[in-house]
């Protein structure tokens, strides 16, 4: 019986995912970004795992574009909420305090492509949640909880804009022109 259902989730998650847009993320030049410094981890574990989490993080938001559309992003700046901290434990045991004074900030360039090819619409955004410690985001389910929720809130503006169009609707973005 558990192999039947864990098939059947599997069959879902296959087709829900062949029945979406995809993701394309490229990191450029990451040695000079604002802030994605490791807290307690070694430097390049954390940024494995940074990079890993947002291209899943995008790929989950392009699970939302139509068929055969690709949204290809471009990260420029990453400034994580929050400060790490190495003055009481040293520099193995550097932490990352979160305070409202450090907003995270995140800053792409980014193209949107349907099923063809064509460029639907191109830009830059520099994103930033100055609020994001008013948010109520205390149970942190992920390591990037704060910036999570902010580039989920880009897209969904994105998306209600009419800029990214949605899964579930049959309207596209305007053409470039």
């Amino acid at each position: 019986m558990k192999k039947s259902v864990l098939s059947i989730f599997t069959a879902l998650v296959v087709v829900g995912a062949a029945c979406a847009g995809e993701a394309k993320v490229t990191w450029q030049e990451p040695d000079n970004y604002t802030d994605i410094r490791e807290g307690h981890d070694l430097r390049d574990s954390f940024r494995e795992g940074l990079f890993s989490d947002f291209e899943l993080l995008f790929a989950d938001l392009a699970r939302r574009l139509p068929d055969g559309y690709v949204l290809d992003v471009t990260v420029t700046d990453v400034d994580l909420a929050g400060e790490v901290n190495g003055m009481h434990f040293g520099r193995w045991h550097d932490i990352r305090v979160i305070k409202a004074l450090y907003w995270p900030r995140m800053s792409l360039d980014y193209k949107l492509t349907d099923g063809t090819g064509q460029l639907l619409v191109s830009g830059h955004e520099d994103i930033k949640d100055m609020a994001f410690f008013d948010r109520g985001v205390w149970l942190r389910l992920t390591r990037f909880s704060f910036e999570e929720r902010m580039l989920r809130d880009w897209f969904k503006k994105m998306q209600n804009e009419g800029k990214f169009p949605d899964r579930s609707s049959s309207s596209k973005a305007a053409p470039l022109p």
